[in-house]
């Protein structure tokens, strides 16, 4: 590290144009959620805050900075499923995060097609080429180290069912780059997209 890195305490400011922590923990999955309210609204918004937790059971997890929609609605039906974001559905699902009212269907808004899950009640995008059906396990309020409640909410589910177009499948094997997956960077509008060119190989030691 040189000497003269530059050294921020967040609490007390970074002193940058744009808040380099996004950019810094990045790029990240997109957590691109459908959820339903207990009165039958449907519901879908992406969080860059998301990723994999745990294998055996597989539990996702995203964070919400407010009390959102997707938050509530989860509580209420304890079910919710996640898309995968693609280049391909890149503006339908930026289109997704519109701020609108709890009755507005951002499936509509955003032109995409609810399809029914196979053991969810929650619809997912039928257009998306991976989806995972999900049951809530646990939602947490997020705190500071002194302690302090956030307004953040962290919602935990575990994966009950799993769908792949198998044009993603190579000899049984999945292959991540071949759905051109977008991940969030930093800033207010940078993406990045994931593809065969960038992957290279390193195995664990033994």
């Amino acid at each position: 590290m040189p000497t003269d890195a530059h050294f921020y305490e967040p609490s007390r400011g970074h002193g940058l144009p744009h808040d380099p922590f996004n950019a810094i923990v990045g790029p990240r999955p997109i957590g691109w959620i459908s959820s339903r309210s207990a009165a039958g609204h449907l519901n879908l918004a992406p969080y860059s805050f998301f990723n994999g937790f745990n294998y055996t059971p597989p539990i996702v997890g995203f964070a919400s900075v407010g009390y959102k929609d997707s938050v509530r609605n989860i509580e209420a039906t304890g079910e919710f499923c996640w898309q995968l974001a693609t280049r391909a559905l890149a503006e339908p699902m930026n289109a997704s995060c519109a701020a609108v009212e709890p009755e507005v269907d951002e499936f509509e808004l955003a032109g995409l097609t609810p399809a029914d899950s196979r053991v969810v009640s929650v619809p997912h995008v039928k257009e998306a080429q991976v989806v995972f059906e999900c049951r809530l396990t646990q939602t947490l309020q997020l705190q500071s180290a002194a302690g302090d409640k956030l307004e953040t909410w962290m919602v935990l589910g575990e994966v009950v069912g799993v769908h792949i177009d198998p044009t993603l499948l190579e000899d049984g094997v999945y292959q991540t780059a071949a759905a051109r997956p977008i991940l969030r960077g930093g800033g207010p509008a940078d993406y990045f997209e994931i593809s065969q060119e960038q992957n290279f190989k390193m195995y664990r030691p033994s």
